[in-house]
């Protein structure tokens, strides 16, 4: 691992923990929130953990840029070789519901691709991390991405909105399909080996999938955008064309049906 990989893996688990503790102490409480229009709910323990990563991954690496769904990044992230790409609470609205699948989601991309990666569910006591080439882990503990290799009834996680006639030309996959809030989560679940794939064909944000697209990665799964291509990212504008995760066989199945020809 370079050594900047690995001592930004340890700076990434540790402010994502801290960062979880902060969520904790508004966790099921009266916590205040409100609509940012056409974008869904934020909430105080958002902005909260924002300013506190932005201080602390900041002084610790004060030449890398910053992405963040909570605040403004910089006009010249983009020619930066190092960014963060942080979401605070990847799954807002579990946490404002009281559900557990919800937590910070921090990533280091260096010119294009996610070189370190944590996410930290504290509701749930786990803590899923990634640096390039060197695996992926649970709570310190290596785990795989599924091994299934037929499509026909495997574990997705997608919506049903997704698996319409008209994004497969060569017809929905057969699957069974699954939900959880947090695409982050979603792909560390996929990582684990709990679900075979995740799926969406829709603009994913960079930073609800930064950390979990390293993660299933390093776990052993394919993971691109939704047509296929390379997931890149410190993009202006911060946006990928969907997400697909899946062992390579039922990623390659996958990509017959999106495109048959």
């Amino acid at each position: 691992m370079a050594p900047e990989w690995s001592g930004d893996l340890a700076l990434l688990v540790g402010a994502a923990e801290a960062a979880g503790a902060i969520a904790l102490g508004h966790f099921r409480g009266d916590v205040e929130t409100w609509e940012k229009p056409g974008e869904g709910p934020v909430t105080e323990a958002d902005l909260a953990i924002d300013r506190m990563l932005r201080a602390e991954l900041g002084a610790a690496r004060p030449d890398y840029g910053w992405l963040s769904e909570e605040s403004e990044g910089q006009p010249d992230r983009a020619s930066r070789e190092r960014v963060f790409i942080v979401d605070p609470i990847d799954g807002t609205r579990a946490f404002i519901a009281g559900q557990e699948g919800w937590g910070p989601a921090l990533a280091v991309a260096e010119r294009g691709r996610v070189v370190a990666a944590a996410m930290h569910l504290p509701a749930r006591g786990e803590t899923f991390a990634a640096a390039l080439g060197q695996g992926a882990s649970l709570n310190g503990a290596p785990i795989r991405a599924s091994g299934r290799a037929m499509l026909e009834a495997a574990a997705a996680l997608v919506t049903a909105s997704q698996l319409k006639d008209e994004l497969w030309p060569g017809g929905p996959p057969p699957v069974k399909r699954h939900f959880r809030p947090s695409l982050a989560w979603r792909l560390c679940l996929v990582a684990q080996g709990r679900f075979d794939m995740m799926v969406t064909l829709r603009p994913a944000y960079e930073w609800d999938i930064a950390a979990g697209s390293l993660i299933a990665a390093e776990a052993g799964a394919t993971v691109t955008d939704g047509e296929g291509g390379a997931l890149e990212f410190n993009r202006h504008p911060a946006r990928a064309p969907g997400v697909i995760a899946a062992p390579e066989a039922l990623h390659r199945a996958l990509m017959a049906r999106r495109r048959p020809d």
